[in-house]
C-alpha cells in the first residue's frame, strides 16, 4: 500500500483545502490522471496521481484543510483494495489536519520500488499504511455526534460547522460526495439557492478580502486619471482584427497596445515598476505584468505574464489570452501568480468611465484600463485649426502608493503613455511583431 501526500504547490504555499476527489474509493487510477482538486489562497489546482493502482482509502475528505506533506489517501499499486469501497478515514477531514505530519519511513512497495521512486512528481511521496479507515455505513458515533440534526449521517467537521452556523438540517441537503456524502460545496450550493441565504466566503473570496484590506492598510492610495484618444490605435486594430480572429480565434483588443505603451512609460519612469521593501524602493529590471482576470463573478486572480517589455504586441496578446484562459479553467499553478511587478485590470469591457483599483501588494501601482467609446472631441491639426470629430476616447486610471513617489511622477508617467498611444506609428510596431 502506498501513501500519497499533499505536495509542495508553490514556494509560499503551506496548506490547502481538498475541494474535490475525482476518483472514488475502489476505483482504478492511472499515473498522471487527475486525482483530486486542492484550493489554496492563490489558486485552485487539479493534482495528478503519482502512481497507478486502486484508490484504497481517502484520508483527507472534501473540505479538509491539510498542510503540505500531510497524508491524503492510500493507493494499492498492486490493484487490490485494503479498505472497502466507500471507505473514508476519520483522519484529516477538518482544520486539525493541517498538523498531520509526513511519514518519515520509506518501505519497499509491493512492486519492489522504494517509496521515493513511486512518489516522485506532484502527487508526493508514498509510505506504509498508517491509519484505519471508517466505513461510510458506520454509525454516527464512530465519528462523533453532530448534534440532534442529521443523527446517523457521516459529516465532516467543516460541513457540520456550516450546517450549524446557518441552522440547516442536513436532511434537506443533497449530497454529491462519495456514497452520497454531503460536501462543503453541497452546503454552500444549498445556501445560495434558498431565499435569504448567507453566502460564506470561499477560499478565493477570503484570500481576496484579506489581501485587499491589507493593501489599503499598507499603502497610502492615490488615484491619477488621464483621458486618451485611441483613434490611432483603432486604425491598426480595426484593420487587423478580422485576420487576427481567423488566425488566433480570439478578439484583438486594445489591451496589448496599451501594454506596449505601458512598457515604454515604465522604462522612462521605472519607480512605478517597483516594490516597497524595508525602508527602501526595490526597482525591478524587467516588467512581469500581472493581469487581473475575473472568474465568472466568483473571484479575481492576477496571473503573471513575464518579460512583457521584451515581447511584441502580438505575443503580448497571445500571452494574456493564455493566462486568462487557464485562470478561468482553474488550471493555473501557484507560480503563475508569483513575481508580478506591475498590475493591469481591465473593466473597460463593461463600459466603465474609470475606477479606483486597489494596489496588488507589494507592488506600488496598478493601472485600470476603462471603457473606450466613440465620442465627440476637439481635434487640432498641424496648423492649429480646431474641429470636432468622432474619436475613440477612454480613460487610464492609475492607483499608486504615495510612499514610492509623488503626484508629478505619476502624472508624467500617464502623460508618457498618452503620448505613445496617440502619437506612435502603430502600423510599424505591428509590422515588427508580425516579422518575429
Amino acid at each position: 500500500m502506498a501513501d500519497v501526500f499533499l505536495p509542495q504547490l508553490g514556494e509560499t504555499i503551506t496548506e490547502g483545502t481538498i475541494t474535490r476527489w475525482f476518483v472514488g474509493v475502489g476505483d482504478s487510477v492511472a499515473v498522471d490522471q487527475p486525482l483530486y482538486e486542492v484550493s489554496t489562497d492563490k489558486v485552485d489546482s487539479e493534482v495528478p496521481s503519482p502512481l497507478a493502482g486502486v484508490l484504497a482509502e481517502i484520508v483527507a475528505g472534501e473540505g479538509a484543510l491539510v498542510a503540505v506533506g500531510a497524508l491524503l489517501c492510500r493507493v494499492d499499486p498492486a490493484g487490490s483494495t485494503a479498505a472497502a469501497p466507500g471507505t473514508v478515514s476519520d483522519v484529516a477531514t477538518g482544520p486539525a489536519a493541517a498538523s498531520s505530519p509526513m511519514t518519515s519511513t520509506e518501505p519497499v512497495s509491493s512492486s519492489g520500488s522504494s517509496a521515493a521512486d513511486i512518489g516522485g512528481g506532484l502527487g508526493g511521496g508514498v509510505a506504509s499504511p498508517g491509519s484505519t479507515g471508517v466505513g461510510a455505513s458506520g454509525s454516527a458515533g464512530s465519528r462523533g455526534s453532530g448534534g440532534s440534526r442529521g443523527s446517523g449521517l457521516l459529516l465532516s467537521p467543516v460541513v457540520r460547522r456550516l450546517l450549524s452556523e446557518h441552522g440547516v438540517d442536513p436532511v434537506r441537503v443533497t449530497g454529491t460526495g462519495v456514497a452520497g456524502r454531503i460536501t462543503r460545496a453541497d452546503v454552500e450550493r444549498f445556501l445560495r439557492d434558498n431565499p435569504g441565504r448567507a453566502e460564506p466566503f470561499d477560499g478565493i473570496r477570503r484570500a481576496t478580502a484579506r489581501h485587499m484590506v491589507a493593501s489599503k492598510a499598507t499603502s497610502p492610495h492615490v488615484l491619477t486619471a488621464m483621458e486618451v484618444d485611441y483613434t490611432p490605435v483603432d486604425v491598426v486594430r480595426l484593420a487587423e482584427k478580422d485576420a487576427w480572429r481567423a488566425a488566433e480565434g480570439t478578439s484583438l483588443t486594445y489591451l496589448p497596445f496599451i501594454v506596449s505603451a505601458l512598457c515604454g512609460a515604465l522604462a522612462e519612469f521605472p519607480r512605478l515598476n517597483a516594490s516597497v521593501g524595508d525602508d527602501e524602493l526595490i526597482v525591478h529590471g524587467t516588467v512581469n505584468l500581472a493581469v487581473a482576470v475575473d472568474l465568472d463573478f466568483e473571484g479575481l486572480v492576477a496571473p503573471v505574464v513575464r518579460g512583457v517589455d521584451e515581447r511584441s504586441i502580438q505575443d503580448v496578446a497571445r500571452s494574456i489570452v493564455d493566462v486568462a484562459t487557464r485562470a478561468r479553467s482553474r488550471s493555473l499553478v501557484p507560480d503563475d501568480l508569483a513575481g508580478g511587478t506591475f498590475t493591469v485590470t481591465n473593466p473597460g469591457q463593461y463600459g466603465t468611465l474609470f475606477q479606483f483599483p486597489i494596489i496588488n501588494q507589494p507592488q506600488v501601482a496598478i493601472l485600470s484600463t476603462d471603457g473606450i467609446a466613440r465620442r465627440p472631441a476637439v481635434v487640432v491639426d498641424d496648423d492649429g485649426h480646431e474641429s470636432i470629430e468622432a474619436r475613440s476616447m477612454g480613460v487610464l486610471a492609475l492607483a499608486w502608493d504615495h510612499r514610492a513617489f509623488d503626484g508629478a511622477y505619476a502624472a508624467a508617467f500617464l502623460r508618457s503613455m498618452k503620448q505613445t498611444l496617440e502619437g506612435a506609428d502603430w502600423a510599424a510596431r505591428w509590422a515588427v511583431g508580425a516579422d518575429r
